[in-house]
């Protein structure tokens, strides 16, 4: 198996509208960043959060810290990642970072004056209303970026940075970074905005996995029962939902069992797991969300049960 040239076909599958869309991430995220981040002195983890801080503590300026920084994160890249890594970062390399690296400065400088323009649109007297709006915004940018296989770079160069001589986990390295930049930004500007940042965070977090993963539509179930048998024929003949037989054994007792396990649309949950128990009270069974599913049957008539039923 040619890994280079399956790595390669991803690639460049979908390029051109992947780079749109990432396009029109990048683009969302610089204009939020001038509307709101600036306007109101919000931090997150990343290059932008430190370039509020530094403009807030020392009165630099905001474009030119990301340019500068960004760049820098750049020429660094290259002395610790090395030169394969900081090269194959513009196509599909493991740091992703250098086309957003160059473009999401660019796009702060672009999206200021239309910011500028929409500014006075989107003043709330509520500033609650301000975090939320500027988190789905910040979310939805980032999912976007994400999903296309893209990112802006910055922590992300960090993050590999750290991983790679402090030995720890990339997701670790991201938190770590976050945390640290966040806190400093609670030391120059206040506590208030440390809680602000937690606020935008976690909004942010939960919007971009949705962006990537998607919404759980159907449940995943794992069935375990001495009666596995008469639950399949039933799944199977009377729920018309496909199952397949997994073989495992018992860690304690030793023994060899069946496993089902099936896949049912999220409607059909509570009917579905209520059908199991009346067959067996004793059934033992996991129930997971399942974001996505390809190939494989569901369904074998495409009915729910409120079709059979």
């Amino acid at each position: 198996m040619d890994i280079k040239k399956i790595v390669e076909v991803v690639t460049n599958k979908d390029r051109l509208p992947r780079f749109l869309f990432m396009f029109l991430g990048v683009f969302l995220l610089a204009l939020n960043y001038n509307m709101f981040f600036v306007e109101y002195n919000l931090v997150t983890g990343g290059v932008s959060g430190l370039s509020i801080v530094f403009s807030e503590w020392l009165g630099w300026n905001h474009e030119i810290f990301i340019y500068v920084v960004n760049l820098a994160l750049l020429v660094l890249s290259y002395f610790t990642l090395g030169y394969n890594k900081t090269k194959k970062a513009l196509v599909r390399g493991k740091v992703k970072a250098l086309v957003g690296s160059i473009l999401y400065p660019l796009m702060v400088t672009f999206t200021l004056p239309l910011s500028k323009v929409l500014a006075p649109y989107f003043k709330f007297d509520d500033f609650i209303i301000v975090l939320v709006l500027t988190s789905i915004i910040y979310g939805f940018a980032n999912g976007l970026i994400y999903k296309m296989g893209y990112n802006t770079g910055g922590s992300d160069i960090i993050m590999h940075i750290m991983s790679k001589y402090l030995h720890m986990p990339e997701g670790k390295a991201n938190f770590i970074s976050s945390v640290v930049i966040i806190l400093f930004a609670g030391i120059i500007m206040g506590v208030k905005q440390v809680i602000y940042s937690i606020i935008i965070t976690y909004i942010f977090s939960i919007i971009v996995d949705r962006m990537i993963i998607g919404i759980s539509k159907r449940k995943l179930f794992f069935i375990q029962s001495e009666k596995v048998e008469e639950i399949e024929k039933v799944i199977i003949n009377d729920l018309h939902v496909g199952v397949t037989i997994l073989n495992g054994k018992g860690g304690y007792s030793n023994k060899a069992r069946k496993v089902l396990m099936c896949v049912v649309p999220t409607n059909d949950y509570y009917y579905f797991k209520e059908i199991i128990q009346a067959i067996d009270k004793e059934a033992f069974f996991i129930i997971n969300d399942c974001y996505d599913i390809e190939g494989g049957t569901i369904s074998s008539r495409g009915k729910s049960l409120d079709d059979i039923f």
